[in-house]
This record gives C-alpha cells, sequence and structure tokens, in this order.
C-alpha cells in the first residue's frame, strides 16, 4: 500500500514544476515588458514635459511683449500730447493728466524740462502725474536742486541718443504705495524748433507685471487642451521676468530666483533661450528661459522637478496592477489546467 501511495504522488509533483517555470517566466516576462514600458513612456513625458514648458515660456513672453509694446504705445501718446503743449507748463500738465487716464497701467508719466525752459517755474520744472493709492491721477512737482534729475543716467542717456529706451529696473521708496520695483520708459522730446525741449517718462511697476505673468500660470493650469486629464491641478510652476544680469524683476514674492550660470548669464545678455536645472529656495528645478521681444528682459518659467515626476507615479502604479492582474490571470489558469 505504501508503494502505491508514492507512485501516485509522482505525478503531482512533477506536475507542478513545470507550471511554476512557466509562471516565473511569465512573471518575468510581464515585468520587462512592464519595465520597458515605463522607461518609453518616461521618455514621452519628459518630452512632452519640455514641448508644454516651451510652450507656456512662450506664451507667458508673448503677454509681456504686448504689455511692454501697449505701454510705449500709450506713453508716446501721452509725449505726443506734451509736444504739442510747449506753449506753457500749465498746458503740459494738464495733458499729462488728461492722457494719464487712458492707461491705468501705468503708475505715472512725467515730463522733466530742459533747466529754465519755462523761466516762471525756475531750473528745474518735471511735472508729475501718479495714479495714488486711493484711484485716480494726482499732480507734483518733483524736480528741485535735491532732485536733479538732469544729472540722472536716464536723463543723460535720452539727451545723448535722442531715442526712446526702457530703463533698466530700480527700486523706488517714499513710504506710501507708490513705493516698488519700477522700469520707465522714456522718450526725449523736441519742440518745434527742433531743439530739446524736455525728457519724458512713464513708470510701469513690476507688481502689476507679476499679477499678469500668475494669471498666465493660472491660464496654463485650467487650459482644457494642456489640462484635459487634470493632471496639471496641483503643479507648482511658476514664470518669472530676468533682467539681463540673471535677477528677477517680477514673479512671484516668495521665491528669489538668481541665475548665475555664466552660460545662462550669456544667453541672456545676447538674447538666446535653453534650458538649465539648478537649486531654487532649495528645490531641484529645471528653468525653462527665452528672450522677450523689445526689450532686454527674459521670460522664465521654473518648474520643480516633482513636477515633470508626478504623471510617472499613476503611470507606474498602472503598470504594476497589470502586472499583478496578470499574474493573478495565469495562476487561475495554470489551476484549472
Amino acid at each position: 500500500m505504501e508503494t502505491t501511495n508514492n507512485v501516485e504522488e509522482m505525478p503531482k509533483t512533477t506536475s507542478w514544476k513545470p507550471k511554476r517555470r512557466m509562471l516565473l517566466t511569465v512573471l518575468a516576462v510581464l515585468l520587462a515588458m512592464a519595465t520597458l514600458s515605463f522607461v518609453i513612456i518616461y521618455q514621452v513625458i519628459i518630452a512632452e514635459s519640455h514641448a508644454r514648458y516651451n510652450g507656456i515660456r512662450n506664451v507667458s513672453a508673448e503677454k509681456v511683449s504686448k504689455i511692454i509694446r501697449g505701454t510705449e504705445m500709450n506713453a508716446n501718446n501721452v509725449f505726443d500730447e506734451v509736444a504739442q503743449s510747449l506753449d506753457s507748463p500749465e498746458h503740459v500738465i494738464e495733458s499729462l493728466k488728461i492722457k494719464a487716464n487712458l492707461n491705468l497701467d501705468v503708475r505715472g508719466y512725467f515730463a522733466a524740462f530742459t533747466p529754465d525752459y519755462f523761466p516762471e517755474k525756475g531750473t528745474w520744472f518735471e511735472p508729475y502725474v501718479y495714479q495714488p493709492e486711493y484711484g485716480g491721477f494726482e499732480y507734483r512737482q518733483v524736480g528741485s536742486a535735491r532732485h536733479n534729475y538732469t544729472k540722472s543716467a536716464w536723463y543723460i542717456r535720452a539727451t545723448e541718443h535722442n531715442a526712446s529706451f526702457w530703463s533698466d529696473p530700480y527700486y523706488y521708496y517714499d513710504g506710501t504705495s507708490m513705493s516698488g520695483h519700477y522700469a520707465t520708459f522714456v522718450k526725449p522730446v523736441y519742440d518745434a524748433k527742433g531743439d530739446l525741449a524736455c525728457v519724458c517718462g512713464a513708470d510701469m511697476k513690476f507688481e502689476w507685471l507679476a499679477k499678469e505673468l500668475e494669471w498666465v500660470d493660472q491660464s496654463s493650469k485650467t487650459n482644457k487642451m494642456l489640462n484635459r486629464y487634470k493632471s496639471l491641478t496641483d503643479f507648482a510652476f511658476y514664470t518669472v521676468v530676468l533682467n539681463s544680469d540673471g535677477t528677477s524683476i517680477a514673479g512671484p514674492e516668495e521665491k528669489a530666483v538668481a541665475i548665475t550660470d555664466e552660460n545662462v548669464l550669456k544667453d541672456l545678455s545676447q538674447k538666446r533661450g535653453g534650458v538649465i536645472e539648478m537649486m531654487i529656495d532649495g528645490e531641484d528645478c529645471t528653468v525653462y528661459y527665452g528672450p522677450i521681444e523689445y526689450i532686454d528682459w527674459s521670460v522664465a518659467v521654473i518648474v520643480p522637478k516633482t513636477d515633470i515626476v508626478k504623471p510617472l507615479l499613476p503611470i507606474a502604479l498602472i503598470l504594476l496592477g497589470m502586472v499583478v492582474v496578470g499574474m493573478i490571470i495565469v495562476r487561475l489558469v495554470c489551476k484549472k489546467s
């Protein structure tokens, strides 16, 4: 009886070995296929991320470029009105007030006259029309011996080169809501005789520009084409405007972005775009940067590395689930055979 029992158990033992080998083989094949699929999908996601963020950078650059061009066009209208009102200082002031209301994006307009152009106004006549914190526009005379604008870099540049330009970004402080980071569009204005009458300027505050960049970021995150499958809802990328020296002049207040890489600084100065990986606020980030038309600034989209790999987690879980389900199916088939 013992011999008979041993003979009957042999087929069960030997029949399980091929099944186990088959299960292991299927498992190895499934894992290899899942790994290969993951690698391919990873490369596709990286390529898609580069395309996506370069696209967002281009949209932001175009938005800023339109803002700059719009500011210049409105400012030129104001300056032309000043040129038509040089018969009296009162007419100059009135032209600044009337035209200033046509563009609420500019914080203030000024006309810095050549010394003694209007003798009754003294040596330094610089009317300034600006938006106070409670709305509307106000006027004040800012030129004085203490504020001798004729020695300012923007005034000297305008008189020497006879061309309009944007000033370097600067910080202005007076203890009011006027305090902040600015850039000024400057243009020399000539009278009917062809003599320099004044140097006009339009002050643009970067806080307003930062809000425009934030709008672009939010639009990108909620865009139906870019966010069709709700994959960008919790992404943390953001956009900044960089000066040619690599410093951030507009963007989220809590983010400190400063480019120090010499190759990138060379790209910025020569208005070229590119991609760089760097640490920002202690976080690994990929920076997509590119030039803005009409001005010596660049736009940069800052993307934390976690943003790029976020889509990989659900994909990895799906592939792992497919492997598990495949193994369960194979195991069930083997049991029935």
